[in-house]
């Protein structure tokens, strides 16, 4: 196995693992760290949608007491109910413009220009949702996502598809959004994580079995050490998420975005990064 390819897919799952869960997007990450690295190519975009499942492996463990008592709960009580309708409520849209429109995106968005562009908007959109949450004279009107309605999780379910634009960022879009419609920043970050379990799950299972045919077992050490790489670096990034909202804003995520986005355009305007699309 080719040493250098390994230290790649290590790097990549890092790269996942930081960015999947900040309102940053790991896929405009993970294109520009492709494009860097040279692996960009049709079995990498693969990689990069398989690797997600480590982070969300992540997910699982931070949260695996409330998921048992839920899945425990599921015959017998409502609100357990309530929380795994609004789950699949949120998943639905993704799902359906996926399968519609998955094909046409990847083949004409999936280029460092167009994530670029989404990383300033997404900044934008980030200091004006929290500017608006500071000005606000009561307080949010969800503070824990077992008051969310059927509702709540659809629209923060159509909000999730404006992250199918790579450099959205598919937390981002989420948060803000339940930010946006009445959500405290602790319980729009939550429910991002609920819905990220399905989402991603689903969405690396699809791409395996749509794309089997470019891999071999010869490209399972590449995956898996991106997996692992992906889970503990996610784990890692949750925990001191989960902290850091307690008692901050998301304005440096978007700060970040836009002298990221900035320094994407300029660097290939004057040539002094080659960016590959």
């Amino acid at each position: 196995m080719d040493t250098a390819l390994l230290i790649k897919a290590a790097i990549m799952g890092v790269v996942e693992g930081l960015t999947e869960f900040l309102p940053i997007s790991s896929t405009g990450h993970l294109i520009l760290t492709g494009s860097l690295l040279g692996f960009a190519d049709a079995k990498a975009k693969v990689f990069d949608i398989a690797i997600q499942t480590g982070a969300i492996f992540a997910v699982i463990l931070v949260y695996w007491q409330k998921l048992r008592d839920t899945v425990l709960a599921l015959p017998t009580e409502r609100q357990a109910q309530r929380f795994a309708v609004n789950v699949a409520i949120a998943f639905t849209p993704a799902v359906l413009l996926g399968l519609l429109f998955g094909k046409a995106i990847k083949a004409h968005l999936f280029t460092p220009t167009v994530v670029a562009t989404a990383f300033i908007v997404g900044g934008f959109i980030i200091l004006w949702a929290e500017a608006r949450q500071a000005r606000a004279e009561t307080a949010p009107r969800l503070l824990d996502v077992d008051q969310m309605g059927p509702m709540d999780a659809l629209k923060v379910g159509l909000v999730q598809c404006v992250a199918m634009i790579p450099g959205t960022s598919r937390s981002g879009a989420t948060i803000i959004g339940g930010m946006l419609m009445g959500m405290s920043r602790q319980t729009a970050t939550h429910f991002s994580f609920y819905l990220a379990i399905p989402t991603l799950i689903g969405a690396g299972a699809y791409s395996l079995y749509k794309e089997r045919a470019l891999l071999s077992l010869a490209d399972a050490p590449v995956f898996a050490v991106g997996l692992v790489f992906a889970f503990f670096s996610a784990w890692l990034c949750i925990r001191w998420l989960l902290k850091f909202i307690a008692t901050h804003t998301f304005n440096g995520f978007a700060w970040y975005r836009i002298a990221f986005g900035i320094f994407i355009l300029l660097s290939a305007h004057m040539g002094w990064v080659t960016w590959a699309d």
